[in-house]
């Protein structure tokens, strides 16, 4: 575990918190004066990016690692639904046939899943898929993930309908209709991409999705159904022409994008669009083919999004994720209903079993219950308030909570080291960046809680640097980086009429209560 830094000792007034926060690399750090009126009128912030997480593949949750991992991200996070692939898989045993070849149910997985997370004060947003291998077209046509999903559509469609059908009956009889009116259903996932085996795929993806919402609502037309859940934020106007034409029913849009997806791929332009703008340019462009579509006012959902869809240990792992949360904030904030980052754990294994606990996951919390860095910024960001002040800049966010406690996020965005999958120890590198804030109208406020994220701060990566990157880490090493990887204690500091000067290091992020 690293030595503690001189930046969590205690500030007394503005001064000493300066001289404390790194005064002697002043001249080396961009200055960042920000004013704050305690007192403007904001704009609503409802935490659009942690109402929902990702997941790995529906049997997954019946783990024990899974469910301990659910919980500490509520108890971080209190975020409210889960999304993941595979309810109909074969390993879920949901449909398999008798001895006469007829089709019969079993939920006992189903129900096991559903009640964990219920448990825990989750709830689903389903995916409704993949192909049960025994109703498929091509029952040994599977996607490449490790658990071979099978992508094909059904031989006989009245089967999946029936299928879908019997699955929300059960649910409801189970659960009971108030409670699964509050659940979301989503049809399929990505199918333009290798997860739908329709051919052409928009034609076949359509009556797919037509037949299955047509499904939902005639078992309670309250249910909530939407799509195309489509990769690189892609179909939108032609979806949402195709269902004011069908008739099918639709209460929201969905689609995912990612970090490192390309300009070509989302926009069909050239251009290099930085890491840190993806996600919010392509919700962007999603918002305003909402808002041009025959269905304006249907909320906007990024089932999936993260800085990265591969695995990349110098950007999911580390803290570079702090500041990358921090600004995609920012930038999608009234664009979007709501997010869920993918994923909340790395209990998964879409590309096998995990063979190091940091091998670039997707998920907030490591293999062994070690929490990343990215854990830590969705654990900070969450103490943002429901209003978002004015505040003219790219490295901050200003919010009032609703007992009037102004909450501010500070953060010094560098991009990973080269950018590229390579992971380099000690990154990340350039100078501090500091800040002068100025909060006027805070009425007795005067003191200031300091919490940080950096690379001496909530960073279990760099105890495992240290004992170098072993795969298998042992029970005493595990119980190591669980340590380093906690939130650090918060640090406390004296206002001065208002003001109060801090520091941020490359990649660093810092949350600050007034009170």
């Amino acid at each position: 575990m690293p030595a503690p830094s001189p930046l969590r000792r205690l500030a007394t007034s503005a001064a000493i918190c300066l001289a404390l926060m790194g005064t002697a690399h002043a001249a080396a750090s961009d200055t960042v004066q920000l004013q704050v009126d305690a007192t403007a009128k904001g704009t609503p912030l409802p935490h659009f990016w942690e109402q929902m997480f990702g997941s790995g593949r529906a049997v997954l949750a019946l783990r024990d690692d899974y469910r301990k991992d659910l919980e500490a991200v509520k108890g971080a996070t209190g975020f409210s639904y889960i999304r993941f692939h595979g309810i109909f898989d074969r390993d879920m045993g949901v449909a398999y046939r008798d001895a006469q070849g007829k089709l019969q149910y079993n939920f006992s997985y189903v129900d096991q899943v559903y009640d964990g997370l219920l448990e825990r004060g989750v709830k689903p947003f389903v995916e409704l898929g993949f192909m049960p291998p025994e109703m498929s077209t091509d029952p040994a046509s599977h996607h490449d993930f490790w658990y071979h999903p099978n992508v094909m559509p059904a031989k006989d469609w009245n089967e999946w309908d029936a299928m879908v059908r019997a699955f929300l009956q059960h649910v409801v009889e189970r659960y009971g209709i108030d409670e699964v009116r509050t659940w979301y259903f989503e049809v399929w996932n990505e199918p333009n991409l290798a997860f739908w085996g329709g051919k052409p795929e928009k034609p076949t993806y359509y009556e797919l999705y037509d037949r299955t919402a047509r499904v939902v609502k005639s078992v309670d037309k309250q249910f909530r159904i939407g799509g195309p859940a489509t990769a690189q934020a892609a179909w939108l106007p032609e979806f949402l022409k195709h269902v004011k034409q069908s008739g099918a029913p639709i209460d929201f849009v969905s689609t995912h994008v990612y970090g490192d997806d390309t300009a070509d791929n989302v926009f069909k332009t050239n251009e290099k669009i930085p890491r840190k703008d993806m996600v919010c340019r392509a919700v962007d462009k999603s918002h305003k083919e909402i808002l041009a579509s025959a269905f304006p006012k249907l909320p906007l959902i990024y089932s999936e999004y993260n800085a990265s869809y591969a695995n990349l240990p110098n950007v999911t792992d580390t803290v570079y994720m702090g500041p990358w949360m921090a600004n995609t904030i920012r930038e999608c904030a009234g664009k979007v209903d709501m997010m869920s980052y993918w994923s909340f754990s790395d209990v998964f294994d879409e590309q096998g079993v995990v063979k190091n606990p940091f091998y670039g996951g997707f998920g907030l919390i490591a293999a062994d219950r070690i929490e990343k860095p990215a854990f830590n910024a969705f654990a900070m960001l969450h103490k943002l308030g429901d209003v978002q002040l004015p505040l003219k800049t790219d490295s901050a966010l200003a919010t009032k909570r609703g007992d009037g406690t102004v909450v501010l996020a500070l953060w010094n965005y560098t991009p990973p080291l080269g950018d590229t999958a390579d992971y380099t120890p000690g990154n990340p590198t350039g100078p501090s960046k500091h800040f002068d804030v100025d909060v006027k109208h805070l009425g007795n406020a005067s003191q200031a809680t300091v919490w940080r994220l950096d690379e001496t701060h909530g960073n279990a990566v760099a105890a495992f640097d240290k004992m170098g990157r072993p795969n298998t880490p042992s029970r005493e090493q595990i119980k190591q980086l669980r340590e380093a990887g906690k939130l650090s204690a918060p640090e406390q500091a004296t206002l001065n009429n208002g003001k109060l000067s801090i520091d941020v290091p490359a990649q660093g992020l810092v949350v600050v209560e007034l009170h």
